[in-house]
């Protein structure tokens, strides 16, 4: 059986060379616009006592040793929000970072266990600032590597052309035929409301959540469906998938939360940020409950986080896939080709 060459063989590190100085060239360019826009570049820490509280994210952990010899428990952080939003309460008015991030399970064309979030917020915006933020850094990601039209898997997108802008309501509409919003009652998902709608769309298990079969007829209808031709701006996510997002002020059955679309691919993800403590705590509380029973595992909270929340002004937020866009900007078909070091099983 041939055994594919390490990842630092000089033949198969020459293949992969133009991708990553594609890599190089985009970093660059991008420190370069936010230090245009005014933007402070930070580094948060890596370890942290929480990693994130969301249902289906996992986290690596390891074990610390204090001076006085006593252990405690410290994970991969998969997300530098907990700590840029801290920085916020503190008085910073925008920030951004080139965040090293860990993701347990997960690997894969578009998913690797480490890798780079480009994250950046703003004090004082609604979330269509970053909106546009993310439209701006996509298309000088194709200027500094000359690319004209991103390519995935048969798919096309021009990053400079002007992006479409859809609410998930009527993308559901349009390619699943479901009316969603008809199942969003006080903030909350109507699990029957929405299993009647999907029926013979997606399979349904009998202990599937609402948010269950939301992610199901999202990823198989909807998701290969966007960022086809042009970027995708995908918004008003329903208020059971609000994460760390606020709930829109003049619609409670909508979150002010965006993602944005390439050949299919989700590049951003992004909020106008909730700055309510309270809500928070009972978001991440639901969302450990429900990892708990599908996993066996909770992570704790953030107590130091949830204090910083109710000091935070208004801002908007969003997480970019760095690599991924690198991907797509250098022509490369696997996200590890853009990475400078391969995941320890593939050395």
């Amino acid at each position: 059986m041939n055994r594919i060459s390490p990842w630092w063989d000089q033949a198969r590190h020459a293949d992969r060379r133009p991708f990553l100085q594609a890599r190089c060239a985009v970093m660059k360019a991008l420190r370069a616009w936010f230090d245009a826009q005014g933007f402070v570049e930070v580094e948060t820490g890596v370890l942290q006592v929480s990693p994130g509280n969301e249902t289906h994210l996992h986290a690596p952990c390891t074990t610390l040793t204090t001076p006085a010899g006593d252990q405690v428990t410290r994970y991969l952080r998969t997300s530098p929000e907990f700590a840029c939003k801290k920085l916020l309460a503190a008085g910073e008015q925008k920030v951004v970072e080139f965040a090293r991030v860990f993701r347990d399970r997960e690997r894969g064309v578009l998913h690797l266990p480490e890798f780079t979030m480009l994250e950046w917020y703003r004090a004082g915006t609604s979330y269509d600032a970053v909106m546009a933020d993310s439209v701006t850094v996509i298309a000088h990601a194709a200027e500094a590597t000359g690319i004209g039209t991103f390519s995935f898997r048969g798919r096309h997108t021009d990053p400079f052309a002007e992006p479409e802008r859809l609410t998930v309501a009527a993308v559901f509409d349009r390619f699943a035929g479901i009316d969603l919003l008809k199942t969003v009652v006080g903030g909350e998902g109507d699990r029957a409301a929405l299993a009647a709608a999907a029926q013979g769309r997606v399979r349904i298990a009998d202990d599937d959540t609402w948010s269950d079969i939301f992610s199901k007829v999202l990823v198989e209808h909807v998701e290969p469906n966007l960022g086809q031709g042009r970027l995708t701006i995908l918004f008003e996510y329903p208020a059971p998938e609000a994460a760390l997002a606020r709930v829109n002020p003049a619609d409670g059955r909508v979150a002010e939360r965006f993602e944005v679309y390439a050949c299919g691919v989700e590049l951003a993800n992004g909020f106008g940020e909730l700055t309510d403590a309270a809500e928070q705590r009972i978001r991440f509380t639901r969302a450990m409950d429900d990892k708990q029973s599908r996993y066996g595992e909770r992570y704790p909270l953030d107590e130091d986080f949830l204090a910083a929340v109710s000091h935070m002004p208004e801002a908007s937020g969003v997480a970019l896939g760095f690599d991924r866009l690198v991907m797509l900007a250098s022509g490369a078909s696997r996200i590890d080709q853009v990475v400078w070091t391969a995941p320890a099983e593939d050395a």
